[in-house]
């Protein structure tokens, strides 16, 4: 049998040789052997493995439930059970447009929104007490939004009580489905800026393109193509693992 190094495996890959050995410390690949020298005695099994993690773990992280989905796969081929990989991978390309239809109509909202169509037809004003319960959020919430600027809302003169209309329940409404749907405060708040600057286009584009000054770290900040990028990613992993068993059915063959 021939061997491969850790850098033989970092090389293929287009990692660092620290990678592969963090991948192998966390149980992200199986357990190796040892040559006589010390030195990691790698295989195939190895290799395909961490070529597996190496799809999930690169992608920007993008919440708990696609990391959980991504491990799933990870520990199916380290057992090496890859048809319960590929199940995985199919579950996990699921969960991926699933996510990104969720941005997606969110995104169709807030375009319809824009061009002047209602999100709301409450006919009194509401205080913030109504509008959290209405909203099904809590008053935190709503008082947060609006210090951090995603709302501005107007006071009543008499006694400077916060007056919620239907024009900012509308935009509350708009922003929550955003918010739940994976997209950052930082990307809201950039779409807005812009809406309430009168201009209407190119909302979609704001919300998935961070400013040159603005210190982007997170895949919600650019959640559109970060779920595009997963979906691309999803469909390779399921080739990957598809020829891995297309590879060890051949070999059994063989044998």
């Amino acid at each position: 049998m021939s061997y491969l190094s850790t850098s033989d495996l970092a090389r293929a890959v287009g990692a660092h040789p620290n990678t592969v050995r963090r991948y192998v410390e966390r149980g992200l690949l199986p357990p190796v052997r040892r040559g006589a020298n010390g030195y990691r005695l790698f295989t195939q099994r190895h290799l395909d493995c961490m070529r597996v993690a190496r799809t999930i773990h690169a992608a920007p992280f993008a919440g708990q439930a696609l990391r959980a989905s991504g491990t799933q796969i990870i520990h199916s081929v380290v057992a090496d059970d890859w048809g319960g990989a590929l199940e995985h991978a199919y579950a996990h390309l699921a969960l991926v447009r699933a996510e990104r239809a969720h941005a997606e109509t969110a995104a169709t909202l807030l375009e319809r929104w824009a061009g002047g169509m209602a999100a709301d037809a409450t006919a009194q004003p509401l205080r913030i007490g109504q509008v959290a319960r209405l909203l099904g959020m809590s008053v935190d919430v709503l008082r947060n939004w609006e210090r951090s600027g995603l709302i501005s809302v107007p006071r009543l003169a008499s006694n400077r009580y916060r007056s919620y209309g239907s024009a900012e329940i509308s935009r509350l409404r708009v922003i929550r489905m955003l918010a739940r749907s994976g997209f950052s405060h930082m990307a809201i708040l950039r779409m807005l800026l812009r809406l309430d600057q009168g201009i209407t286009t190119q909302l979609r584009q704001a919300l998935d393109t961070p400013a040159p000054d603005e210190d982007a770290r997170i895949a919600a900040d650019r959640w559109l193509s970060a779920l595009a990028g997963h979906e691309a990613d999803a469909l390779r992993l399921i080739v990957l693992i598809e020829e891995v068993i297309a590879a060890r059915t051949t070999h059994h063959r063989a044998d």
